[in-house]
């Protein structure tokens, strides 16, 4: 993959158009993250984030535009060793055991102690009362936090995390925040909820209707705000003169 440096650009997406029959998801979206960025994507249910992500991830592909992970196009094996993907509404191996979904995904991705990786992972997550039971008996909160620890169980460079804390209590929401603010990697977050995109980001990507309406800092959003003015608001007039 090459030595791609703090600063230098990690993900390119330029000049995206994505069509789904009538419905235009994405329209002419362009942004780039330098590596070990982190950057939220900020927009209302149907706004095209979920679009962005897949296309990312390689799962679909764009009807128009260019898209790179570190030089490369999405989906392919050199850009899938090194990314970690969350769907919004991720399932593990519903037949498989929460220890057997970690160790199966872990030898996969060819980590030298799959066993030793998957105790780890549970420790993380806590999930080792649970280790015997199959994953499609989890309550929606369990299956999540084991959805997380699938996607980070090979320290990916890049993260891609579609609504990462749907389904956690507020308890396991902070450890995942937590653990998520620990590690050194390229962050791209999905999500509606800005207080979320200031815990875990710095930058801000908004989505509105499949087109970008803002992007930037988020000490710049804050200095847009009038006195006393929550940054939510300030999202909101901006999503408005977007839309």
């Amino acid at each position: 993959m090459g030595d791609y440096l703090m600063g230098q650009e990690c993900i390119r997406f330029s000049n995206v158009v994505k069509r789904f029959g009538n419905i235009l998801a994405l329209n002419n979206v362009s942004f780039s993250i330098p590596c070990m960025g982190r950057y939220a994507l900020l927009g209302p249910n149907g706004a095209g984030k979920s679009t962005t992500l897949k296309i990312l991830a390689g799962l679909i592909t764009p009807d128009y535009g260019e898209v790179l992970i570190k030089g490369l196009k999405p989906g392919t094996m050199e850009v899938k060793k090194i990314l970690g993907y969350l769907p919004e509404d991720p399932m593990p191996y519903r037949a498989m055991t929460v220890r057997e979904n970690l160790e199966y995904i872990a030898a996969l991705r060819g980590l030298p102690n799959p066993k030793e990786r998957a105790e780890e992972m549970m420790e993380m997550f806590d999930l080792k009362e649970y280790e015997n039971i199959q994953a499609g008996k989890l309550s929606r909160g369990n299956i999540q936090k084991l959805s997380l620890a699938l996607v980070l169980l090979h320290n990916p460079e890049i993260v891609l995390l579609d609504e990462p804390l749907n389904y956690l209590d507020i308890p396991t929401q902070e450890k995942v925040i937590n653990e998520l603010k620990t590690m050194k990697s390229t962050f791209l977050i999905s999500t509606h909820i800005m207080s979320i995109a200031t815990r875990l980001t710095d930058h801000v990507i908004m989505i509105n209707r499949g087109s970008i309406v803002w992007q930037g800092e988020i000490n710049q959003l804050k200095a847009m705000a009038k006195e006393d003015e929550p940054i939510e608001s300030v999202v909101a007039r901006l999503m408005t003169l977007g839309g």
